[in-house]
């Protein structure tokens, strides 16, 4: 049995599965929001708030691990270890509990991404534009199957906009749409930075993972627009009852509580690359990077040089103790 746990600027989550019968049989589940990465834009470094409720995070990853036999586990620190000055210490404090956090790159990141989505995707030779949008940095990948034709991260995310865009702004409907439309241009010309790539490189399917991407699809979904779809056109549609339904305090079917504060700023985040690429539709999916890791782990069991040789870390043999 194999764990994999991903460290994300936003949530942390668990992932516990198997291989039974050819395939990856997921038996446990685990996702907390952590916000990691709150204000690190401006003070560069992991607040001590945010740092004691990842700590305590993975005290309970711990537990809940010593459940199972899990024989192998993959700890991975995402886009808030890459920048946060202080970030050496969390994986101390972590090493602590006896989990071993690997700190990987935009691109590593990137790689397993597309390997999560592609699992629950037909095998065949369409050339898909893959996006995930994190907290801090959102990765974006054009392959066909296992070939990958452009991998590249960059460094925008949902907590970083609601940071920079949303954090100054009272919540009245002006003011709110206002910052909308800021957040979106500014989106847009950091994706326009490799949009000629992706021009380059062709595609017939978007598909986009994280949470943002399945709130934003969940609020389509309930006023009517379809399953696990998000077009540019829907977006623009959406724009004024969104800024209203934050600024009245309001309820939307498909906006959970807990991420009410990184609704518009994912709102920009999505809708500036959709207009950067010319993306008139994305489709959710449901897996991404800790299927990836999950995938990556159990098909090189045997032969972890495979990781080595690939760039990426090396899974720990040992499970975290419980303390």
């Amino acid at each position: 049995m194999h764990a994999c746990i991903d460290l994300g600027s936003n949530s942390f989550h668990l992932l516990i599965g198997e291989w039974q019968g050819g395939a990856i049989k997921i038996v446990e589940r685990l996702s907390e929001k952590i916000q990691l990465g709150e204000n690190i834009s401006e003070t560069g470094c992991i607040s001590p708030e945010a740092f004691e409720r990842g700590i305590a995070c993975l005290h309970r990853f711990a537990h809940l691990m010593a459940q199972y036999p899990v024989q192998q586990y993959w700890a991975l620190g995402t886009n808030t270890f890459r920048v946060a000055k202080n970030a050496d210490s969390f994986v101390a404090r972590a090493a602590e509990i006896g989990i071993d956090i690997s700190v990987i790159s935009g691109v590593q990141e990137a790689v397993l991404i597309y390997a999560g989505v592609i699992t629950d995707l037909p095998k065949n030779d369409i050339h898909r534009l893959v996006i995930d949008i994190g907290g801090g940095s959102t990765e974006i990948i054009i392959g066909s199957h296992h070939r990958r034709l452009l991998t590249d991260s960059l460094s925008i995310g949902s907590v970083a906009w609601r940071d920079c865009f949303f954090s100054n702004h009272r919540p009245n409907f002006k003011s709110l749409i206002s910052a909308m439309n800021e957040g979106r241009r500014a989106a847009v010309k950091v994706f326009a930075s490799v949009a000629p790539g992706v021009a380059r490189c062709g595609w017939r399917q978007a598909h986009a993972s994280s949470g943002t991407v399945k709130m934003l699809s969940a609020i389509c979904e309930g006023l009517g627009y379809g399953k696990d779809i998000v077009s540019l056109q829907i977006l623009e549609e959406m724009k004024s009852l969104l800024a209203e339904t934050i600024a009245e305090k309001g309820e939307l079917t498909g906006l959970k509580e807990a991420r009410r504060d990184l609704l518009l700023p994912g709102w920009c985040v999505l809708s500036g690359l959709m207009e950067a690429y010319n993306v008139p539709i994305v489709r959710f999916s449901a897996t991404a990077l800790r299927e990836g890791m999950l995938d990556f782990m159990v098909k090189n069991e045997k032969t972890f040089n495979v990781m080595a040789q690939s760039g990426l870390p090396r899974v720990s043999i040992t499970t975290p103790q419980v303390v």
